[in-house]
């Protein structure tokens, strides 16, 4: 497949999202029933760098701006929750490149395929010289049937058995880094929505992890790059993407929406485009959708020029990335709701364009990234000016 001509990071990945989405689509329904990209997707999405967005330009990503990505997240998930899923999982597991040597980071990232994920926080290693053990299996590896690298975040136990701590009295959290083939797949992925993820699990025994695969990701200290979009925590862009996933969802399944009610007539029933109910809803809906659009896109351009003027995010403009995640997956959950209910029975049929997307939606709102506690973790910092958690701990 031949890649768009690229005259800006933007227009590159925004355009090549684009151009991929007739495939997607296409793919779409064999991605639902096998539970995992076809190979047509995974090859297309290595062959345009679609994987490589915030990988480092010093190992041949493109560390395009949050805004660039969100788009191109947008863009796919119009096309297929799933993929645009996977996209935005291992592109943002990539960052962990910036915190790893140079020669590691190479080696692990260097080559157009070379793909990472990983499971959700569990588990300890063992110090042992010139390294770590550790025998444990993880959960909810999204994007893990494409990748040929794994990462975990582990907690470190010394070789007293004690619990190495950071110097604030926290627990020391490490990203591992291993080859996929060092692991056991377990085919666990059987859900109501984003089916095609392969969000599976994977289990390792006894495996050696040199020291210098294990980074301290997300700890600033130990940055090695120095780009603007380094100051972004993994778990904060993680916030930024997934609720670009959920506006593409919500955009597909109103659009559906409203190209039915242009054509939908029943027997003894204003047809639908000329019924004032439907008109208002419609109305009213691709308002609540442009507003969470214009507000998590803007929050994104806002904690960007942060970054390029001082490098890091204020403790206000992480809460503003947060606050701005959450509400928007919920606004999107609910236009899909609406756009579903508005198209009636024709709704539930596979082969009509909502059945798949209502589940999807409905599994994004389950995420960690949407959880309501958000919600009080952002009113806590306007109350008493407490920082908000910089992710999930073991």
């Amino acid at each position: 497949m031949n890649k768009p001509e690229a005259t800006s990071i933007a227009s590159g990945l925004v355009e090549r999202a684009k151009a991929l989405a007739p495939l997607i689509a296409q793919e779409a329904d064999e991605i639902e029933r096998t539970r995992r990209l076809t190979p047509k997707v995974v090859s297309a999405l290595i062959e345009n760098g679609l994987y490589r967005s915030l990988l480092p330009k010093s190992i041949g990503g493109f560390e395009s701006p949050p805004v660039v990505f969100m788009r191109m997240l947008e863009e796919i998930a119009k096309a297929d929750a799933s993929t645009a899923w996977c996209v935005g999982q291992c592109s943002v597991v990539a960052m962990t490149a910036a915190y790893l040597d140079a020669d590691v980071a190479h080696h692990v990232f260097d080559k157009p395929d070379d793909i990472m994920a990983w499971g959700a926080i569990a588990h300890d290693i063992q110090a042992v010289p010139g390294g770590y053990t550790v025998s444990a299996r993880w959960d909810f590896a999204s994007g893990s049937r494409q990748a040929n690298w794994l990462g975990a975040h582990v907690q470190v136990l010394e070789a007293d058995g004690t619990r190495r701590m950071r110097s604030n009295g926290t627990p020391e959290i490490r990203t591992i880094v291993f080859p996929a083939s060092s692991a056991t797949m377990y085919d666990v992925w059987n859900v109501i929505g984003l089916s095609g993820t392969g969000t599976d699990s994977y289990s390792v025994e006894n495996l050696f992890i040199p020291d210098n695969f294990a980074a301290l990701r997300d700890d600033f200290s130990a940055l090695r790059e120095k780009g603007p979009l380094y100051g972004i925590t993994t778990y904060t862009m993680f916030g930024l993407g997934f609720g670009a996933v959920a506006l593409g969802v919500a955009r597909a399944t109103l659009d559906a929406a409203i190209d039915l009610a242009r054509k939908k007539h029943s027997v003894g029933i204003t047809a639908m485009k000329d019924n004032s109910a439907v008109q208002g809803l419609i109305g009213r809906t691709e308002a609540k959708l442009r507003a969470a659009r214009a507000y998590h896109f803007s929050t994104a351009a806002e904690a960007w020029q942060e970054l390029l003027s001082t490098g890091r995010l204020s403790e206000d403009r992480r809460a503003a990335i947060r606050l701005s995640a959450t509400w928007t997956i919920h606004q999107a959950v609910e236009v899909v709701d609406t756009a579903y209910h508005m198209a009636g029975a024709t709704a539930v049929f596979k082969s009509n364009p909502f059945e798949r997307r209502f589940r999807d939606i409905h599994a994004i709102a389950q995420q960690i990234q949407s959880r309501d506690t958000h919600y009080e973790d952002v009113g806590k910092r306007i109350l008493t000016n407490s920082a908000i958690p910089r992710g999930p701990t073991i």
